[in-house]
């Protein structure tokens, strides 16, 4: 690592949210030795509660972010907050900016914002954004947001990079709660039905207490949660009888909130506070981040072999060559893959027979 860089990780770790702004920036842009800074965060990483919101465009998630960051500071907490705009089809780079609706928190130096670009990826999440979070992380933030774009089905991808994850509803979405129960609502950890003073609201919250029933107890989302849910009414404890303990499985809450006023945001905050619980004590949050390193191992290996095999095809006289060839009859897609990984799986070959065995 370089000796810029070793001085913009030990202003980092030290607090400076000058040295947290450039490091993101560095990730984000994948500037010249960012992996070996990435490398360097990860001894640091491991104490932040990261959360991701997601929902529908329209559904409020930028002013309940604002509130729920409100929130945490009031309750002398840091927060991180990691916007994903869509990308701007000119520079890649994040279309909306800081958000102008995270406005109570504004000159609060506790709570950091930073806008990224999605730059089309999946889920609307870019590859830089785990990474941006171990950056807040080691840098010492209590809680770390991120907003996703609400793109639809591809907001799954969230979940490969928060502890927590809370959908939101708007009140009458009505069939659109089916429509999307195969893709964005099995996510859920916390449904959070917000603007919650318009008509509607509580036709949402039942149709989503019956849509969580009829899933007969397999729980949505891959098995996170259980056949029931509880349901918050504006920072009141309406959890049914017996609720209080899950020590089984999370049942997942519905959340009622209007993210102008407040109201409900407390109780928002008690259940993500509640899943963070149930994470640690089921042994869910180590085996989540076992799930979670291992894919980035896969994505790390996957974008250095395809790096690898592009600088190939350029030896080879590039891809468009290549598909001449093809074209001619020449050859066939599979014998020129098949000729540019015979040398990778030489080289893995060859490892294995030189590494030493495991006691």
């Amino acid at each position: 690592m370089s000796t810029g860089d070793e001085t913009l990780l030990e202003e980092l770790l030290s607090g400076k949210h000058r040295a947290l702004a450039r490091t993101i920036s560095k990730i984000e842009n994948r500037s010249p030795g960012y992996r070996d800074l990435v490398s360097e965060l990860y001894a640091h990483t491991g104490d932040a509660d990261v959360i991701g919101i997601t929902g529908s465009p329209g559904a409020g998630k930028s002013t309940l972010v604002d509130k729920l960051a409100e929130t945490y500071r009031e309750r002398g907490e840091t927060v991180g907050i990691i916007a994903i705009d869509p990308s701007s089809p000119f520079t890649g780079g994040a279309v909306l900016g800081d958000r102008i609706r995270m406005a109570s928190t504004v000159g609060d130096m506790d709570v950091f914002v930073r806008s990224m670009s999605a730059r089309g990826t999946l889920g609307g999440l870019s590859t830089a954004t785990a990474d941006a979070v171990k950056a807040m992380d080691a840098f010492g933030k209590d809680k770390i947001i991120i907003e996703t774009v609400g793109a639809g089905q591809n907001e799954i991808d969230i979940v490969r990079t928060a502890d927590t994850v809370a959908v939101l509803v708007p009140p009458g979405s009505g069939d659109d709660i089916q429509t999307l129960k195969a893709g964005i609502l099995e996510i859920a950890d916390v449904f959070v039905v917000n603007k919650a003073d318009r008509d509607g609201a509580d036709r949402t919250v039942q149709e989503l207490r019956e849509m969580i029933a009829l899933d007969d107890g397999g729980g949505l989302g891959g098995g996170h949660h259980g056949p029931d849910a509880s349901t918050h009414h504006g920072g009141d404890d309406g959890s049914p009888e017996g609720e209080s303990e899950r020590d089984s499985a999370w049942t997942v809450p519905i959340v009622e909130t209007v993210a102008t006023t407040g109201d409900g945001v407390e109780a928002l905050v008690d259940e993500l506070a509640g899943h963070r619980t149930y994470l640690v004590e089921s042994g869910e949050r180590a085996s989540r981040s076992r799930k979670r390193h291992a894919e980035e191992i896969r994505t790390l290996l996957r974008e250095d072999v395809h790096t690898m095999l592009e600088a190939q095809l350029e030896r080879s006289g590039g891809v468009d060559e290549l598909a001449d060839d093809v074209r001619r009859g020449e050859t066939d897609p599979y014998t020129i893959a098949n000729e540019l990984l015979s040398p990778v799986e030489r080289c893995l070959e060859r490892l294995e027979t030189e590494r030493p065995t495991r006691n």
